[in-house]
């Protein structure tokens, strides 16, 4: 039976880590239109998430974290809008590096890792039911 509480407490971290990961490309998505108001601001940069193992020595099992929330340093765009306050002496503007197709796909991957522990936690609360039931 302990390893099948493991199992709900592992699928709680993943379930856990995904939100985080779900939290940051909304947020991505939230600043696809965000640049600079003046020459040499620079835009929103896309934010990425790096994910680790840890070990939890109380329960003797791995279990998995957001190691960190960094920033993708792929180049930002160009615009033409020279009527821009942000505008350089070229008329163009520095846009966001983020991609809506890149974050709709880390969404939808973002949902399948947590719909996949959301299953094995209810797997696993079944497997403790009957192992109940067949105690009593």
């Amino acid at each position: 039976m302990v390893d099948l509480v493991n199992s709900i407490y592992i699928a709680n971290s993943g379930m856990k880590a995904q939100g985080d990961r779900l939290r940051v490309v909304a947020e991505n998505i939230a600043n696809v239109d965000s640049i600079g108001t003046k020459p040499g601001d620079l835009p929103y940069r896309r934010k990425v998430v790096a994910f680790k193992n840890v070990l939890d020595r109380e329960l003797g099992v791995n279990r998995v974290e957001v190691s960190k929330v960094g920033v993708d340093n792929s180049d930002f765009g160009l615009k033409y809008d020279p009527s821009h306050p942000a505008a350089n002496d070229k008329g163009y503007i520095q846009t966001p590096n983020v991609n809506l197709m890149i974050e709709m796909v880390d969404m939808r991957e973002a949902r399948r890792g947590y719909e996949a522990n959301i299953d094995v936690v209810e797997v696993s609360k079944g497997m403790l039911q009957q192992t109940v039931g067949m105690l009593r």
